[in-house]
This record gives structure tokens, C-alpha cells and sequence, in this order.
């Protein structure tokens, strides 16, 4: 079984008291600046950014999703705070 490291606790732009930079392009860059390779995306059922998610993230066709311009080394998965 592959081994790697992920952040399944990250909140978005949308949670309260959250920075305005915490988009999934900056979360990108800083997952692989740190070497992580899957990210939560945190806060999907918020509708502005859903639709943010769906124009900037291809799915991988197995629940893991890619930026649509940028590599794949990052992937994201849906999560949101139960």
C-alpha cells in the first residue's frame, strides 16, 4: 500500500476567522512546499465555494481531485467539519 502524508483539517477562506488567501491555489503551493500530498478541502457545502472548487479542480476519477493549472503533485479530497 503507498505511503503518504496528508492535512485533513484545513478550513477555507469561507470558515469564520480564516484568511482571505486560504484558497486551494496558496494551499497547493504551501502542501508542497511542506510535502504534503493530499489536503482537505474543508467547507465544500459552502456554496461560493463549491463552485470555486468545481472551476478550479479536475477529479482524478478515484475521490481525489487535481488543480485544473497546475501539476498533480497535490491532490484534495472533499472534506467538511462534522
Amino acid at each position: 500500500m503507498p505511503k503518504f502524508i496528508a492535512d485533513f483539517h484545513v478550513h477555507s477562506k469561507y470558515s469564520r476567522a480564516t484568511s482571505e488567501a486560504m484558497e486551494v491555489q496558496s494551499l497547493a503551493q504551501w502542501a508542497k512546499w511542506k510535502g504534503i500530498d493530499v489536503l482537505a478541502t474543508a467547507d465544500f457545502t459552502h456554496p461560493a465555494y463549491f463552485a470555486e472548487l468545481k472551476a478550479k479542480l479536475r477529479p482524478l476519477g478515484n475521490g481525489l481531485f487535481v488543480l485544473k493549472n497546475g501539476d498533480e503533485k497535490v491532490k484534495f479530497i472533499l472534506t467538511t467539519e462534522v
